[in-house]
């Protein structure tokens, strides 16, 4: 039986190693591993934890925000702080500049040179022979939109910056709030900026994404995965303490086993059979999980842990919020929704959402008023974050003891999607998405690329 392995998966964030054994010219068995042992949870212990959502935005090159908005809501549950209008809507608006980044990054740069031949120069070469069916006048537009999508996503980073102060790895965002002060100058950089993207978003990148599902509708049919999904939410839209994660904006919820339900964090599991950490740490609750790398245990193939919701494999990401909040583009697509075009779309669709609620949110800000609430540090304490990277479910776990992190876990957003089987020996949802996916040429796999990177691991 033929293997294919693609070592390292390349156009991706991280270090991802995908094997696939075919048979009559489909994907009958699949292992995704996470080939970077990264070990955040045992830098930080012993830290202050102000320390951690500075620390742990290194986690990721293309999502720090994603990291610090999980960690200092995290630090906002265990100190009891509480964050004025003026700083939700400002976290809310950093976060969503870097959300239209990473999503338009995701596809020009990451995903569409599946799909598009572009000149015979780097970056648009080495790659894989296969079925490239764009006609031509789409494919020399789209890769003119590649060249144009460099600078609106360097456009998304300076609209960050003007709340953010610099990207990456902010320092505006703490608990309580955020440090930056609103003022009508920035508001009107910020709208000025946005307007700018909106337009890019609504007239190029939605429209690119769409013709390309137009040329390559059997892949609505492929990459179908678990068809289980969870979404945390994020971009709260009111004050409220609200734990059930129902005032956001993209609200929280799953699809489990074909039904709807609220989120239960009690209900997250972490296994670890098939990872490189110690047995003893398997199926516990993240807020009480331990990082013990064990390398070299036999039968494990990954870094990454195998998260479970009700004990079964999750799909996070755009995919997964669209289908959760019934958003109507996706939710119409039925079974098809979840494919490999399915996600793109619905990662499309998320971000011309997201795009035009910001001005909504620009247009709430009081210029002048707080933006930060003070704090105090508690002796003992823990607190909990589910929040949404661009690519999935995020969730931020801190135990505090003498005044200091006594443990500090993350269960981030790739995880969910690229993980290993799990003890029961469920596939990773990559995994289950590969299963099926024929392959034309072994020794030009574009098709396994084409699912996995529709995740955006």
């Amino acid at each position: 039986m033929p293997k294919v392995i693609i070592d390292p998966v390349t156009r991706i964030e991280g270090h991802l190693k995908i094997e696939v054994d075919i048979d009559n010219g489909e994907v009958v068995e699949a292992r995704s591993s996470g080939t970077l042992f990264r070990g955040f949870e045992i830098i930080l212990k012993g830290r202050d934890p102000r320390d951690a959502q500075h620390i742990t935005q290194r986690i990721c090159g293309v999502c720090p925000t994603s990291h610090a908005m999980a960690s200092a809501r995290c630090l906002d549950d265990a100190f009891g702080a509480e964050v004025p209008p003026n700083g939700r809507i400002v976290r809310n608006l950093i976060h969503g500049a870097n959300y239209i980044m990473s999503h338009v990054l995701h596809f020009y740069h990451l995903a569409a040179l599946d799909y598009v031949i572009g000149p015979e120069t780097a970056p648009f070469i080495p790659r894989y022979k296969g079925d490239y069916r764009l006609p031509k006048a789409v494919n020399d537009l789209a890769v003119e939109h590649y060249i144009k999508a460099l600078a609106i996503r360097r456009r998304a980073q300076e609209m960050l910056a003007i709340f953010g102060g610099k990207m990456p790895h902010i320092t505006v965002i703490i608990p309580g709030g955020v440090t930056e002060k609103v003022t009508q100058e920035k508001v009107d950089q910020f709208r000025s900026v946005l307007n700018e993207l909106a337009a890019f978003v609504d007239n190029v990148y939605v429209p690119d994404v769409f013709a390309v599902a137009e040329a390559y509708k059997d892949y609505l049919d492929i990459g179908r995965g678990c068809k289980n999904m969870l979404a945390f939410g994020i971009f709260p839209l009111d004050d409220k303490k609200d734990e059930t994660g129902q005032n956001m904006f993209i609200k929280r919820g799953s699809y489990t086993a074909g039904k709807f339900k609220r989120v239960d964090p009690q209900n997250i599991t972490e296994d670890v059979k098939y990872s490189w950490f110690n047995d003893e740490t398997s199926g516990l609750n993240p807020a009480d999980g331990r990082t013990e790398p064990q390398p070299g245990k036999l039968g494990a193939y990954s870094w990454i842990k195998a998260p479970r919701y009700e004990g079964l494999p999750h799909e996070g990401g755009p995919l997964a919020r669209m289908w959760v909040n019934k958003v109507p583009e996706i939710a119409s697509l039925g079974e098809k929704a979840f494919s490999v075009m399915g996600r793109h779309a619905a990662r499309a669709v998320e971000c011309k959402l997201i795009t035009h609620a910001m001005f909504e949110w620009l247009d709430q800000l009081k210029p002048g008023e707080p933006t930060y609430k003070p704090f105090s540090i508690p002796q003992e304490g823990r607190g909990m974050a589910l929040w949404e990277a661009p690519r999935g479910c995020l969730a931020h776990f801190i135990d505090i003891k003498d005044y200091k992190i006594n443990n500090y876990q993350v269960t981030s957003a790739t995880i969910w999607n690229a993980c290993p089987r799990d003890d029961r020996q469920q596939r990773g949802p990559i995994e289950e998405a590969l299963i099926g996916t024929p392959v034309a040429d072994i020794d030009n796999p574009i098709e396994v690329t084409r699912v996995v990177r529709s995740f955006d691991p």
